[in-house]
């Protein structure tokens, strides 16, 4: 397996969710068994040697790779939500899409000081959704050591955006 399969393997949706948007959907490379594994064992490759708390999925594609890629690191996983999915007390961050706003959400005692986490999702386009993500973990008091993504939209520079908090990893650029 290779880089350039498991690229050719990300299915393109244009103008979704709006006109003039070229949806990156990694659900068709989630599907087949081989190309998922590769994503996962690539990805806990590059982790595999930090010494990581959590893995903080952003829902709901992070919470696919971020619950693959927290078992084979060894450490559990924290979920970021959109409002009201949450059943306990939570903090929230609103943040700028590409085609709109939204809020995530996070449980207040999910994370505490000295937690090393890193923060993940399928993809970072303009990086708002992963920057309130970042946002919520620094509220909680803990430390960000790297972003993971399995796609990187390279245009639209969301890595500059969030290399002001950590290191930012992605699998497959477009």
């Amino acid at each position: 397996m290779s880089l350039a399969n498991i690229k050719k393997s990300i299915r393109n949706v244009p103008d979704y969710p709006k006109p003039g948007v070229q949806f990156k959907d990694i659900t068709t490379a989630m599907k087949n068994p081989q190309i998922f594994r590769e994503i996962i064992d690539t990805m806990t490759e590059y982790f595999g040697d930090k010494k990581i708390d959590y893995v903080v999925g952003i829902d709901a594609r992070g919470f696919i790779l971020g619950g693959a890629l927290a078992y084979k690191l060894g450490c559990g996983f924290v979920p970021v939500r959109k409002p009201g999915k949450l059943p306990a007390d939570t903090i929230a961050e609103e943040y700028a899409l590409e085609y709109g706003k939204d809020k995530l959400e996070i449980h207040k005692d999910a994370l505490h000081k000295g937690d090393r986490v890193i923060i993940v999702d399928d993809l970072v386009a303009i990086g708002g959704t992963a920057e309130a993500a970042a946002k919520l973990v620094q509220k909680l008091g803990a430390t960000i050591d790297s972003f993971a993504f399995a796609i990187e939209l390279t245009a639209l520079k969301g890595r500059d955006k969030l290399s002001r908090f950590a290191d930012v990893y992605s699998l497959i650029k477009f």
